[in-house]
């Protein structure tokens, strides 16, 4: 296995409903498998309009009826992001191109990915944005993630074991 912390940055556009959504489920799943000493993960928007506000308490609520507390708060990507972790995973193409434009240099757009490229059960091209909808959003983001977030984890095991 690779030497060092394996980090993952999961990103939305206000970090406060997907992206921490994505944390908190990755966080669970690390736990479980028992590699909590091996991954570092963490949550940012493209965007600061919730810098240091908690998630959404309604993506609270329903994380928290699946035994997920989300305890970041938002805050937008900097560029140290692009140098400091390993994976860059955004929810949607909008995510995706902002962060392409940003990316410093090439090494950071290889670190770029989409969450629903890992899904494994669920057939989503992005994450929607739950954000005005209704409780239904925030269970179909759920579902997706923890999804996507299990073949994100069981992509980056295997590329170590190798």
């Amino acid at each position: 296995m690779k030497q060092g912390k394996i980090k993952i940055l999961f990103v939305c556009l206000g970090n406060i409903c997907r992206s921490p959504a994505a944390e908190g489920v990755m966080k669970r799943l690390i736990k479980e498998a028992g590699y909590e000493s091996r991954f570092f993960v963490d949550s940012a928007g493209t965007a600061a309009y919730h810098e240091g506000e908690p998630a959404d308490s309604r993506m609270r609520m329903c994380a928290s009826s699946r035994g997920l507390k989300l305890t970041s708060r938002s805050r937008p990507v900097g560029i140290e992001d692009f140098y400091d972790f390993d994976y860059i995973i955004g929810m949607d193409n909008s995510n995706l191109d902002d962060l392409k434009r940003e990316a410093p240099d090439v090494e950071s757009l290889a670190k770029i990915h989409k969450m629903t490229d890992y899904s494994c059960k669920l057939s989503y091209d992005h994450v929607p944005d739950p954000y005005y909808g209704g409780t239904d959003g925030f269970t179909l983001v759920l579902n997706i993630l923890e999804d996507a977030c299990r073949g994100l984890m069981e992509s980056i095991i295997s590329s170590l074991d190798n």
